[in-house]
């Protein structure tokens, strides 16, 4: 009976009233601004979560998922690297040498960093360079794989001749003189990433080793590639040798995706109240519901209404016209989440943003604590206003109205 009650109760109030529109106005009003609130909330999350694994996914291709690196700068030999390819089968392995350089091609010079791979093993850990070389023959001695940055800068093209200057000096007198070797650019890759795609370069490794001076089988450092590195890597460190460390990729770039995620947080925190905002709707809208049903409620309760059921009236309510206001929220979030996916309606510039397309991922997560978030802002929005109804003064309403 109480629930028949409070259900009659609530169908009659959501009906429009011709002598009350305002009351109507004020909860289509607060029905829109949920709804309004939590699709801007849904979008802005997928575009942050799509964001963030965007630059996930980039960074940790360009600065591999682990890394092997010696302590003391002595190099890493075959043996060490060897014994440790036994112990993971299941990973893969890319030994490399690096040095820091001078690009010059005619009056133009470029900064940048060039690493010495075999490229069979880069191919299997970099899927950036596996793309940029998928179409072509492999490089030769004093080849060179450059990002699409350098090629730029220096205006190349495939088979041009460029020099490039190593930090490292042979010997000359009293005087050092840098080693400088002639290189032919071949092919470009595009990691998406400018920091990226204007400092490295690639070589094979026999080639550099030669001009570097490096014995066979010493390496700088071993690029690990891993579907769970953060599992894998402490795996790795307790059968490294003491003179070797392995890091992960996201140690290396901590600072950048913990700002992302304090951005994260505040954004949804800040959108979470245009939904707080939308709320104070269906506050004024219940309040206005009860001053103008005072007689009625003071007739229900003079009759044998429970003050409870009342309650659950104007609760239910609010619970209603929120609980729309969600649903709707949601599926104008779904269509529009749709429309962005599949239609190219913002285009971004990738060398900023490292991709073109607008990444989109909305987590499971986030959608929840989304929902419950508005559920519970709805909740207590409903909550105050069902109280006040409770509270009417039955015998001076009925006999002043």
């Amino acid at each position: 009976m109480k629930q028949t009650l409070s259900w009659y109760l609530i169908k009659k109030y959501l009906r429009f009233d011709k002598t009350q529109p305002f009351i109507a106005v004020s909860t289509v009003l607060a029905f829109l601004g949920v709804s309004v609130g939590l699709m801007v909330l849904i979008v802005t999350m997928a575009i942050m979560n799509g964001m963030i694994k965007e630059f996930e996914r980039k960074l940790s291709v360009m600065n591999y998922p682990i890394t092997i690196l010696p302590f003391d700068g002595s190099g890493i030999i075959k043996d060490d690297l060897e014994n440790i390819e036994s112990k993971f089968p299941n990973l893969k392995f890319s030994p490399y040498i690096y040095s820091q350089v001078v690009l010059k091609r005619g009056q133009k010079f470029e900064g940048g960093i060039i690493f010495g791979v075999n490229f069979e093993d880069e191919i299997a850990v970099n899927s950036i360079v596996a793309d940029a070389l998928k179409d072509t023959s492999p490089l030769k001695e004093f080849d060179i794989l450059a990002g699409r940055g350098i090629k730029d800068a220096l205006v190349l093209d495939k088979g041009d001749k460029m020099t490039v200057v190593f930090t490292q000096g042979d010997p000359s007198g009293f005087t050092l003189i840098p080693k400088m070797k002639r290189f032919t650019f071949q092919e470009e890759f595009s990691s998406g990433l400018i920091n990226y795609d204007k400092a490295y370069m690639f070589t094979p490794i026999s080639g550099l080793a030669k001009i570097l001076g490096y014995e066979d089988g010493i390496y700088d450092g071993v690029h690990v590639y891993s579907l769970e590195p953060i599992k894998d890597i402490e795996l790795i460190r307790d059968l490294l040798p003491p003179n070797l460390r392995a890091i992960g990729w996201w140690q290396q770039n901590g600072n950048f995706f913990s700002a992302f995620e304090l951005e994260k947080r505040a954004l949804f925190i800040v959108l979470m109240l245009i939904t707080l905002v939308a709320s104070l709707n269906i506050i004024s809208s219940l309040l206005m519901t009860i001053m103008n049903r005072r007689q009625e409620i003071a007739l229900l309760l003079s009759l044998g209404a429970k003050a409870n059921e009342i309650k659950k009236t104007f609760f239910g309510l609010g619970m209603t016209i929120g609980c729309s206001g969600i649903i709707f929220g949601i599926l104008l979030g779904a269509i529009i989440l749709f429309a962005l996916g599949t239609f190219d309606i913002v285009t971004l510039p990738a060398d900023v943003y490292g991709s073109s397309k607008l990444p989109l991922d909305l987590s499971f997560a986030d959608f929840g604590l989304i929902v419950v978030g508005a559920l519970v802002i709805v909740a207590l929005s409903s909550w105050y206003p069902a109280k006040k109804a409770t509270e009417v003064d039955i015998l001076n309403t009925l006999r002043n109205e």
